[in-house]
């Protein structure tokens, strides 16, 4: 199967790491631990008023929710690979923008999911309305997105550059 840019999720080895070790341990050991909350809740009597058995279910709900989330993550993970440096934006670049043109309102942001970088810089995804509309665009070219009010703002690629952590 062939991956757009899209659907890839650009991860740091340390986020992968992470992420696989969480997805692991709440596959494994977690579940086994809310089977038995659930059981215990269960010997308590009527289910309908069992405020610890719908809280258990409701917390397994929740985790079972995670293991997908990171199964989709992991599996269109691109583990320490950066995009070229050719001034295109894609995920994983860093990108400084102008907005409306404005050479002093600048922003810089990292186009990945948020799993990608540590918390020391801004990161946009590249399904956001921001990401959606800078992704494939090169420096100097302008940009369009749609604000939440329905509006449309205009930014300016100043520069594209690839993350390096």
């Amino acid at each position: 199967m062939t991956q757009t840019s899209e659907n890839v999720t650009w991860l740091t080895q340390e986020a992968y790491n992470q992420l696989k070790a969480e997805l692991e341990y709440l596959s494994g050991p977690a579940r086994t631990e809310i089977s038995v909350k659930i059981a215990a809740a269960r010997e308590e009597g009527d289910l309908r008023e069992n405020g610890g058995y719908h809280a258990a279910k409701e917390e397994q709900g929740k985790m079972e929710l995670r293991v997908r989330q990171l199964t989709q993550l992991l599996e269109h993970a691109k583990v320490g690979e950066s995009p070229a440096d050719d001034g295109v934006v894609e995920p994983g670049m860093v990108v400084t923008i102008a907005f409306d043109g404005d050479p002093d309102d600048t922003m810089t942001f990292l186009l990945a999911s948020r799993e990608y970088a540590s918390s020391d810089i801004e990161t946009y995804s590249p399904q956001s309305p921001l990401g959606t509309g800078v992704n494939g665009k090169k420096m100097g070219e302008d940009a369009e997105y749609e604000l939440p009010n329905g509006k449309t703002a205009t930014v300016k690629i100043l520069e594209a550059k690839p993350y390096t952590g």
